[in-house]
């Protein structure tokens, strides 16, 4: 067993001769790389990313410049991310944000709070689909799109409290 812990951290490198050497902490691997893809596409952070990783912003940069899989990978873990914080961003306009109201004799009262700001946001993100969408929907098309979208909310709520226990 602690033959094998020690070849993995060894490496081999070309040149005129090949060599055996220690690994690198700053080497990629692809358990490094899979990580890192995992918690971009989770926070859209490269800094958080990096550090998941065990790997420097230096290297990071340079390796999407130099690899093309691996640039095509943060694309696409940045987009997975930005659609996921587009959901939570729709659910929140939708269905409000709870507010715990004190009022002067000491009582609490909970509220339901609706950032406007978030709706307009996306709405304004989306106005060119909108607006190459058929103006009348028919009706039956409406409930079905209203309950695919109350499921896909309810699974974006479970995949939350999922991660947060």
């Amino acid at each position: 067993m602690a033959r094998k812990a020690k070849a993995e951290q060894l490496v081999l490198v070309g040149g005129e001769k090949s060599q055996v050497r220690r690994g690198s902490d700053r080497n990629w691997s692809k358990a490094k790389e899979a990580k890192f893809l995992s918690v971009l596409a989770e926070t859209c952070n490269v800094t958080l990313a990096c550090e998941a990783a065990k790997v420097s912003n230096s290297a990071a940069y340079c390796r999407r410049r130099s690899d093309a899989a691996f640039r095509a990978g943060w694309l696409d873990a940045i987009g997975a991310g930005y659609q996921k914080l587009e959901l939570v961003l729709l659910e929140r306009a939708l269905n409000g944000t709870e507010k715990v109201v004190i009022k002067t004799d000491g009582r609490e009262e909970r509220m339901r709070e609706y950032p406007n700001a978030i709706a307009l946001t996306l709405l304004r993100m989306h106005r060119d689909t909108a607006a190459e969408a058929e103006t009348e929907v028919p009706v039956e098309d409406i409930a079905e799109i209203r309950e695919r979208l109350l499921e896909k909310l309810q699974r974006l709520r479970k995949r939350e409290e999922a991660s947060t226990e």
